[in-house]
Formats: structure tokens, sequence, C-alpha cells
């Protein structure tokens, strides 16, 4: 493949979705690139807004927390895995508007406190716990939480 091609293809896969520098480098890789064909390409790119670590950051944030209700600690975590800078993290979680996310959160812990079948209290508390540690919100919120459905 030339690199005009995969310029073309890169820019296609970039253009229907945001992409970080990780996910476009191992799509050039799996097209057979050249490590120098991968910086020419990714460069080319940079220049014309295909891609762009600030707006992926944003949007990811955003998508996430909207979507799939995930916290700030998980958030920071993914974008971590994807090699973005932390200034870069920073500006996204300021995305998410701190009366939104309480929002988020009341809604989330609610829900899953009413839906939990378990009896035993103390199962419950562990269990709504878990969950809501493994969406990534901060511990903190979710013991205040969990004291305050447990008088409810």
């Amino acid at each position: 493949m030339t690199i005009k091609e995969a310029l073309q293809k890169l820019e296609h896969f970039c253009a229907y979705q945001e992409r970080c520098h990780d996910e476009v480098v191992t799509k050039l890789y799996s097209l057979k690139m050249s490590p120098d064909e991968i910086d020419i390409i990714i460069v080319k790119l940079i220049e014309d807004n295909f891609l762009n670590e600030t707006r992926f950051a944003c949007s990811f944030a955003r998508g996430k927390h909207r979507i799939k209700h995930w916290g700030k600690i998980r958030i920071v975590n993914e974008l971590n895995i994807r090699h973005i800078s932390t200034a870069n993290i920073n500006l996204a979680l300021k995305e998410i508007t701190p009366d939104e996310y309480e929002t988020t959160f009341d809604l989330l812990s609610q829900r899953c406190w009413e839906n939990s079948t378990e009896r035993n209290p103390l199962k419950k508390r562990k269990k709504f716990c878990n969950y809501m540690l493994r969406r990534g919100y901060e511990s903190n919120l979710v013991y205040d939480k969990v004291k305050e459905l447990e008088l409810s």
C-alpha cells in the first residue's frame, strides 16, 4: 500500500469518529506500513486536522460520562491507557460540569440501589459500592451515598 492510499484510508478512519494517536498507529501497523511512513502519515493527519488529541480527549470524556455514566477516575484511567497527556486529560475533565456529574451520580446510584435484589444489607452495600467504584466514581462519594441510601 502506498503512502497516498494509506493516508486516504486513515483520513476516512479519522473522519468517521474521533481517534487518538495510538489507534491510528495501530491501524497503520495493521496496514503493514513502516515506521517512517507512519510518521509521515501522522504528521499529515495532524496538519489537516484529522487527528487532534485534545479534541479526542474532550469528546471521549463527554461521551463516556453522558452515555456510559462513567466517573472521573475511570475516564482518567482509560485516557491514560491511550497515552493521552495530563494536560489534555485535565481539559477533558472540565467538559463535565459539576452539576451534570452530581446528577448522573445520583441517578445511577439510586437506580443501582433500587434494582438490587439482595436481601442481606451487608452484601447489598458491598455490591453497590463495588458497582459504583467500578464505574469510576470517587470512593468518598460512593461511601457517603451508600450511608444516605441505607437511612432512607
